[in-house]
């Protein structure tokens, strides 16, 4: 099984709102668009350091996450960050990973954005192509 890399597009929304309010121009949204590894292990987004700081990002309160080798770090965590992949977006928060570590993609977002990762083929695809279908049950 081999590894998934998607591109994701993210922007910090705060600079957004400001933009659309006029209180702001298009040039200033902080943006950056990366290739993120799809961790079906992990449950948050984890974002680099140099990267959170790059989008403007505010840190919200510290938690303490386990890493693949089962070690307990206290990180930060920040947010919220608009996330885009493929024509699918939405907020959240982001766990602050080492600086110039990889951005990870974890459930929250798959399940968010309705996104099947498929290991086998290396894959990520929209379960459905035109919306996510949530469930509320």
């Amino acid at each position: 099984m081999g590894e998934i890399v998607t591109r994701v597009e993210l922007e910090n929304p705060g600079d957004r709102v400001l933009a659309e309010r006029g209180f702001g121009r298009e040039s200033q949204v902080r943006r950056s668009n990366v290739d993120a590894v799809v961790d079906t292990g992990a449950v948050m987004l984890v974002l680099p350091q140099n990267l959170v700081e790059r989008l403007g990002l505010e840190k919200q309160r510290t938690v303490v996450v386990t890493v693949a080798d089962e070690r307990k770090e206290e990180r930060p965590l920040a947010g919220p960050v608009t996330v885009r992949i493929g024509n699918r977006s939405m907020n959240t928060d982001c766990v602050v990973g080492p600086p110039l570590s990889e951005p990870l993609i974890g459930q929250i977002v798959l399940e968010a954005l309705d996104l099947i990762a498929d290991c086998a083929n290396c894959t990520l695809t929209p379960r459905f192509p035109d919306y996510p279908l949530l469930k509320l049950k």
